[in-house]
Formats: C-alpha cells, sequence, structure tokens
C-alpha cells in the first residue's frame, strides 16, 4: 500500500500507480469498469525534476520493510 501526501498538502491518496506527465506526477487511484480516477500529486518545474521525484518514491518502496510505504511530494 503506497500512500502519498500530496504537494500541496490537501490530499492524502492511497495510490496503486504513480507516472510522470510532463512536469506532474500523476496518482492512478482507482478504476471501474467505464472510469478511472488519476489525480496531480504535485508539478515540479520540468520533467527531469519530476522523474527525480519519481525515482525517489521507488528508493522508499524498495527500502520498506513494511507493508505500507508513506511519502510526502516535496515542494520543489
Amino acid at each position: 500500500m503506497l500512500w502519498i501526501l500530496t504537494q500541496n498538502k490537501q490530499s492524502l491518496m492511497n495510490v496503486r500507480d504513480v507516472s510522470v506527465k510532463g512536469k506532474h506526477i500523476v496518482g492512478f487511484i482507482e478504476s471501474s469498469l467505464l472510469d478511472q480516477w488519476n489525480k496531480s500529486m504535485g508539478k515540479y518545474e520540468s520533467n527531469e525534476r519530476a522523474i527525480e521525484i519519481l525515482e525517489e518514491i521507488f528508493i522508499r518502496i524498495e527500502e520498506s520493510a513494511g507493508a505500507s510505504v508513506t511519502y510526502t511530494m516535496p515542494q520543489r
């Protein structure tokens, strides 16, 4: 289970998938037969910085020994 506190600190999201779309990091939350729910978790100054954040999330998951992982999106 991956819990992410969004960059604006307004949402704590349980996400199934995290991806980079341009300067944004987007979390895939859930899907039904006809719809998918995605939410932007942070926006950064460049695509390269967004990829660095994604790599940080991956490292946090790798280092986790528990069933649940938490991550707070950085401001910059």
